[in-house]
């Protein structure tokens, strides 16, 4: 299960919103071993799709940089579909190298009225895919 704060629940949503129509990414880090996500990290979509997302390679070496510098690890990768439903779709599950990380997904499909708004997470280990419970609380 996947617990996260309102407010961060709430940085991801706004961040995905924002860049709708293209998909929005980022991290939420936290302590190391801690499985509990703190700080909201919005990173650029270097492809700047609405059908694909990709971390710029330099900002993401100073992400991992700083990760280590800060003894925390990413609990979050998170990511926008624009038109699609919140599901990783096989590109995702290809790049998905963090096994303890929650994958979220948000979907803003229903700003172009394509569907309904969506907010999963699952894990990904070895190309299986796990949709868990998102439990939203005020503070840790």
């Amino acid at each position: 299960m996947l617990t996260i704060t309102q407010a961060l629940y709430d940085q991801i949503v706004a961040h995905a919103r924002k860049d709708h129509p293209d998909e929005a990414c980022g991290v939420v880090a936290g302590p190391a071993g801690s499985d509990r996500p703190e700080r909201f990290i919005a990173m650029l979509n270097a492809a700047m799709s609405p059908t694909f997302y990709e971390f710029d390679s330099g900002d993401l070496l100073k992400l991992y940089r700083e990760l280590d510098d800060r003894d925390e690890e990413p609990v979050v990768i998170y990511h926008s579909h624009t038109a699609t439903e919140a599901y990783p779709s096989r590109t995702d599950i290809s790049y998905a190298n963090e096994p303890g990380a929650h994958y979220v997904l948000v979907s803003t499909a229903d700003a172009d009225g394509l569907g309904d708004f969506q907010f999963r997470s699952f894990r990904i280990v070895d190309g299986e895919v796990t949709e868990e419970e998102v439990r939203v609380v005020e503070t840790y």
